[in-house]
């Protein structure tokens, strides 16, 4: 094994964001010795009790974080699923000469509007899409070339927030009303405005080694129907499962390559969202941090046999690392997504019935008897409810039914196993 840099010394990490998604990372870097300073907004963030060193600073002001962290002089960044400002640990990284994503880079990740047309100069997204800036009356002629259905969404931020499916030019009159403040026909925020893109969705975890993109895996959505179009449950994608999922994971491969380079990204790991379709890869968005909602801390770790924090944190330390997958295991990760409904009974896990070779590996539900739950809209009135992980066994498959299939039958037999009124 490799010495670090340092020669021994205790390496120091810092963080940007310390919310409860950052734990994972904090405590696998504290596990490798590495010391961890946890910045954010929140006095009461869960990452800065686990910390080493827990700061209260404004993560939006780049000349605070700045202030803060130069004397703490940090060997790496760590991140955990951060939103808009990833372009903070950017500006820490540039400033401080830190290995990892620049601001320039970090803007564009974090901008879709930019990132469209970057991607679209060079041909790697081929779409209309129009800005709708805030503090400007909205004109019709900025959309008139647009073909429906079409997507309305904030230009900075993540999950399902503000996001309009929208099916024609009508739906369209209805929704621009909901962007603006009072009875100004000025946006509150800017949003942007790009043609519906037909296909399947699915999500990637992977990581810049160095130069090199390397993905780690691929996870298929199951999606609400629009127009939410919220995620409640990802399968992992096995190239050795067929000769069709072995192309798929190749395209997918190569056009987060050019990506990846297209937007100079180095020493990062990596969440992106895309669709596919007959021989094209689109992609939706891409970001230099780890995924949210149990993913790269459970899903993907348990799918893969690589914890992609672990490994990074690794690479940093001059210590032996590895992003190669040992097994992409046939996994499905679930979210509860019932809704409208109060809940009568909730299932014990060890009582729960299943479909042979389905193994449930993971659960997590913090559902009661007597809970309303409402319609699933956005992430946040999903995420809350928890999760659980299937299993489905090697060589057991059926081989009348579609890949996946199985797991899905499965889950809507656990759904099936509350009460409910």
């Amino acid at each position: 094994m490799r010495r670090s840099a340092r020669m021994g010394a205790r390496m120091k990490a810092a963080l940007i964001g310390a919310g409860d998604e950052s734990l994972h990372t904090i405590q696998k870097a504290q596990e490798l010795g590495v010391r961890v300073t946890a910045l954010d907004g929140n006095p009461g963030a869960e990452g800065l009790k686990a910390a080493d060193e827990g700061l209260a600073v404004d993560i939006s002001d780049e000349e605070a974080v700045l202030e803060t962290l130069r004397p703490k002089a940090p060997d790496f960044l760590i991140t955990g699923p951060i939103g808009r400002y990833l372009t903070t640990a950017g500006a820490v990284n540039d400033a401080l000469g830190l290995p990892g994503i620049s601001r320039q880079a970090a803007v564009l990740c974090t901008d879709k509007y930019l990132f469209h047309r970057k991607l679209q100069e060079k041909g790697l997204r081929n779409c209309h899409c129009c800005l709708i800036a805030s503090g400007v009356p909205i004109r019709k002629e900025e959309y008139g070339e647009l073909d429906f259905p079409a997507i309305l969404k904030p230009r900075y931020g993540s999950g399902s927030r503000g996001i309009f499916f929208i099916n024609n030019k009508e739906e369209l009159e209805e929704a621009l009303p909901k962007l603006c403040e009072g009875e100004e026909r000025f946006p509150e925020e800017d949003y942007v405005l790009e043609e519906a893109v037909d296909g399947v969705e699915y999500g990637v975890d992977a990581v810049m080694d160095g130069s090199s993109f390397r993905m780690i895996l691929l996870r298929r959505k199951l999606l609400t129907p629009p127009p939410a179009r919220q995620a409640v449950g990802y399968m992992a994608v096995s190239p050795r499962e067929s000769e069709e999922s072995r192309r798929l994971c190749e395209r997918v491969e190569a056009c987060l390559t050019e990506v990846t380079a297209l937007l100079g990204l180095q020493n990062c790991l990596l969440h992106a969202d895309l669709m596919t379709g007959d021989g094209y890869v689109f992609p939706i968005e891409l970001s230099a941090r780890p995924s949210g909602h149990n993913l790269h801390n459970l899903f993907t770790p348990m799918a893969t046999g690589v914890d992609m924090a672990e490994q990074y944190i690794r690479s940093r330390c001059g210590m032996e690392y590895s992003f190669v997958p040992e097994k992409t295991a046939k996994l499905m990760i679930h979210y509860f997504d019932l809704e409208e409904c109060v809940v009568k009974k909730v299932p014990e896990p060890e009582e729960l019935k299943l479909p042979g070779g389905i193994v449930l590996r993971a659960w997590h539900c913090t559902i009661r008897p007597g809970d309303y739950l409402e319609k699933v809209t956005t992430g946040h009135s999903l995420m809350g409810r928890g999760y659980f992980i299937l299993q489905e066994e090697e060589g057991l498959q059926d081989k009348n039914m579609a890949p996946g299939a199985k797991l899905i039958h499965a889950a809507s037999m656990v759904l099936g196993q509350f009460g409910l009124e």
